[in-house]
């Protein structure tokens, strides 16, 4: 197995200000807390023992960026990873001139990945992206066969090899080898064995395939989105 690495990346999003007599948080919610998500955004300055229609001074984040920081904070759950949300409206302006990782930044909000990338602006916030900077461990195996092939009708060698629900992408190629499968086995309990069973029975057994070499993975990560 690999070296286990950092799995926390930071989130740096922009609030805005607004001053208003319609939003009033319980004191519950009053925390200055910059690393609070976004349920926690809505927050007031103003004291219980204020006088009657003053104003409170509240910080909200847009929906643009409140829908980046759902969409990470799903997929880091789902690919074992945790995400530590810092506010830079609300971070100290010493804070902000040391934090390298916003040097140059215009636009909001920024992920910062556990290596170093970084994702910045709403549009960059996109389900292949994020998974980009979240490898995650594959919940199923592949593994990687080569065939040679008779020649023949290739239309129905490839549509015979499709066949095969574990057949998930098939390649032609030129060389030593004629096609390039890629497999794929639900769950993580199949072993090397299984995996070369289904290519010597199945593959194998297709009358045009003269011979097949198969690499199966010792361990897989994905930067692919889940299916």
């Amino acid at each position: 197995m690999p070296e286990e690495r950092s799995r926390e990346l930071t989130l740096y999003v922009q609030s805005k200000k607004v001053v208003t007599n319609f939003y009033r948080p319980p004191a519950s919610r009053t925390s200055q807390d910059p690393s609070l998500g976004v349920a926690d955004y809505r927050m007031s300055a103003r004291s219980e023992d204020a006088s009657p229609g003053s104003a409170d001074e509240a910080w909200f984040l847009s929906d643009d960026q409140a829908r980046c920081l759902a969409l990470a904070e799903e997929l880091a759950k789902k690919r074992g990873y945790s995400i530590k949300v810092t506010d830079v409206a609300k971070a100290s302006r010493l804070e902000r001139l040391v934090t390298e990782h916003l040097r140059g930044v215009t636009n909001f909000p920024v992920l910062i990945g556990p290596t170093g990338q970084r994702l910045e602006g709403i549009d960059a916030f996109t389900e292949e992206a994020l998974c980009q900077l979240m490898p995650a461990e594959m919940s199923s195996l592949r593994a990687f066969t080569y065939l040679k092939v008779r020649g023949g009708d290739l239309d129905r060698i490839r549509e015979h090899v499709l066949g095969f629900p574990e057949v998930k992408e098939l390649h032609l190629l030129t060389g030593d080898w004629d096609v390039f499968i890629v497999l794929e086995f639900p769950g993580t309990g199949r072993s090397k064995r299984q995996v070369l069973d289904f290519v010597t029975d199945r593959i194998r057994g297709i009358p045009e395939v003269l011979d097949t070499s198969t690499l199966v993975p010792e361990f897989s990560v994905t930067k692919f989105p889940a299916p």
